[in-house]
């Protein structure tokens, strides 16, 4: 039994990479994982504009926005998609995450700046226990999120690197 889609509601979930990065396969397995939990998801794919996703969610209303990168250019693509993205004032509220390859080097500590500019979480690979624990956080905002914990509330920072 899944605890993450029976303990809350069916979030809907927008699932994008950011404008610079390629990478597909990890918005495909994002998409396959939100899914099992029960969750309905609209992918926008890779390289995908900041406008693109800015618009998406302003139309789409989604629950959650989760943004995924590979290349190591999460930090910077994050920094300005997020600001874009809290300008919007019916985004201001939204709830979203950032995870994947953040920084090139993994001493950057992406994590601390990513969540003080506005994300929800942050689950960066180059964090203590790696890609495995950063999905078992995002399986527990998940969770705090489904069970109906806003933005600021108890899963506000969950994983932050």
């Amino acid at each position: 039994m899944n605890v993450t889609a029976c303990a809350g509601r069916r979030l809907r979930v927008v699932v994008s990479g950011l404008s610079s990065d390629a990478h597909l396969w990890n918005l495909v397995h994002l998409q396959l994982f939100l899914e099992d939990l029960g969750h309905e998801v609209a992918n926008l794919g890779n390289t995908t504009p900041d406008a693109t996703i800015v618009e998406a969610c302003r139309t789409g209303r989604p629950d959650l926005l989760v943004l995924s990168t590979v290349n190591g250019h999460g930090r910077t693509d994050g920094l300005r998609l997020i600001r874009a993205l809290r300008a919007v004032p019916s985004l201001a509220a939204l709830p979203v995450v950032i995870g994947g390859k953040l920084g090139i080097d993994g001493r950057d500590h992406a994590g601390t700046r990513l969540t003080a500019a506005g994300y929800d979480a942050v689950f960066d690979d180059a964090a203590e226990g790696g890609p495995e624990s950063g999905l078992a956080r995002f399986e527990s905002f998940l969770g705090a999120l489904a069970a109906g914990h806003s933005r600021g509330g108890p899963a506000a920072g969950a994983g932050a690197a």
